[in-house]
């Protein structure tokens, strides 16, 4: 039985998926790992002397172009992402899984668990792209990051703003502990307001507060806290992110989202002691 021809991709489209599977940082592939699956799959290597991204699209388009049809390209996404290469690397797998499937969303196509290209919910906008991939709500869900952070930051996170997400999540911890503690201070005002140990027993507790290893724990809790928003919040909030240069990567943000998240479940279970 004859192969279905599939339609063909438009260049701008292949070009995307292109920059994924070559991109020069993880989890992209690497120049070997290009060769390799090109000669597995018959398809000439036009362009050998090229970077690694304009050598993976001159030679996709070049064949589809031949056939008239996309099936070479969809082949090499399954041959990449075939989850046998994987196995010692998952995370890999899966930051490559989610980052096709913000190009691929353009075409109703994605890369499923299996790594396999099937059908999807189309998307027309950028925004439907961002909503639909999911990237970062992806992490979060694999994580386990605590709901409350993305009660604050739900739309950013969509939308990828990682400067106002972080910005955004980092407040939600401040307005837990005005809720928590009845108080309407900010910052390390308000951290020293709930933690403060000048008169026992404080307004929130994260243990029993008995015994000096416990005392000393709170103490380096309310810390934590206010380490974590005069770095985190206080900048973004004093001076626009173009003058300050202020800048935050993707893994950096999942690691203080990560850090917000213990916070939160320590909060989860504080003991509360308002003041008359």
């Amino acid at each position: 039985m004859a192969t279905k021809l599939l339609p063909m991709w438009p260049p701008a489209n292949v070009e995307a998926v292109c920059k994924v599977l070559a991109s020069t940082e993880s989890p992209g592939l690497s120049g070997s790992e290009i060769t390799r699956l090109l000669k597995m799959i018959n398809i000439p290597d036009v362009s050998p002397g090229a970077n690694k991204r304009d050598r993976l699209w001159s030679a996709l388009m070049t064949k589809q172009q031949n056939n008239q049809a996309s099936n070479c390209i969809v082949r090499f996404i399954t041959e990449a992402m075939s989850p046998g290469r994987y196995v010692q690397d998952t995370a890999r797998f899966h930051e490559l899984k989610d980052a096709l499937n913000e190009p691929l969303a353009l075409m109703a196509l994605r890369v499923n668990d299996q790594g396999q290209v099937a059908r999807a919910a189309g998307a027309s906008t950028l925004d439907e792209v961002a909503r639909l991939a999911g990237r970062l709500k992806t992490e979060f869900n694999r994580r386990g990051i605590h709901p409350e952070i993305v009660k604050y930051c739900e739309e950013e996170i969509i939308r990828k703003s990682l400067f106002h997400a972080v910005f955004e999540a980092t407040k939600g911890l401040s307005e837990r502990l005005r809720q928590l503690s009845k108080s309407n201070l900010d910052g390390a005002e308000l951290v020293d307001f709930c933690f403060s140990v000048r008169n026992p027993p404080p307004i929130l507790r994260i243990n029993p507060f008995v015994t000096e290893t416990e005392i000393s724990e709170h103490k380096g809790f309310a810390n934590l806290l206010k380490g974590v928003m005069g770095t985190f919040r206080n900048p973004p909030a004093h001076t626009p992110r173009a003058a300050a240069g202020w800048t935050i990567t993707e893994p950096d943000a999942l690691d203080l989202f990560s850090m917000l998240s213990f916070m939160h479940r320590r909060l989860d279970g504080a003991v509360v002691t308002l003041r008359p």
